[in-house]
């Protein structure tokens, strides 16, 4: 069972409609006990960091989150949601993240010459030949995003280059982000997230994902 964190910042309908599609039992919940039972974790996310982080605390969410990443629980953070694993964001004044990975989230410049936020379909380069998720390497995904994740390379999997280089796919122990959205990302979106069931599932042995 994948549980799907409830916190009013996800596009959770469309998230639960795939993993239903993919065949891998899901649960959207806020309950402690579920969450900690399951043999994944999504947190998924549209909207501001701010409001979210204030959400997961006043649901007491964040040290659920802490327990599920400390158990070695699958965790997979969605768009925002990829952004709420690091350590604080500039987005509405400084804001304290969950801390899972190092790094923080910035704004994307203005003076790219480029839409602000970054949407629609982009290429994603691969870093990590070794990473589960090595099928991205090429493929297009759906990004809508203003912020972006500024980490060391060591945490990014993949990367979009949308006039700078945005971590597109990261990566800390049983930690995963991905800023775009898998779940309107076409057949390469259910892929993605039908690999990371295996992981949960003790399906994933290590193969590099073709």
């Amino acid at each position: 069972m994948i549980a799907i964190i409830d916190y009013d910042a996800g596009n959770t309908f469309n998230v639960q409609k795939a993993f239903t599609y993919l065949g891998i039992p899901n649960v959207l919940t806020a309950d402690k006990e579920i969450i900690l039972s399951a043999d994944g974790v999504v947190v998924p996310g549209v909207g501001a960091f701010r409001q979210a982080m204030d959400t997961l605390k006043r649901r007491q969410l964040v040290p659920v989150l802490e327990n599920v990443v400390t158990g070695r629980i699958p965790i997979l953070g969605i768009c925002l949601g990829m952004q709420l694993l690091f350590d604080s964001s500039t987005e509405y004044g400084e804001t304290e993240g969950l801390g899972f990975i190092p790094g923080t989230v910035e704004a994307i410049p203005q003076d790219l010459g480029l839409m602000v936020p970054h949407t629609g379909w982009n290429r994603n380069r691969l870093l990590d030949a070794t990473s589960p998720f090595s099928c991205i390497d090429g493929e297009y995904t759906y990004f809508v995003h203003s912020y972006y994740v500024n980490c060391d390379a060591r945490y990014i999997t993949a990367t979009a280059d949308y006039g700078i280089e945005i971590p597109a796919v990261v990566a800390a122990g049983n930690v995963y982000g991905m800023q775009f959205h898998p779940e309107k990302s076409a057949a390469i979106g259910l892929r993605l997230l039908k690999r990371f069931g295996e992981i949960c599932h003790g399906e994933y042995k290590g193969e590099v994902m073709a």
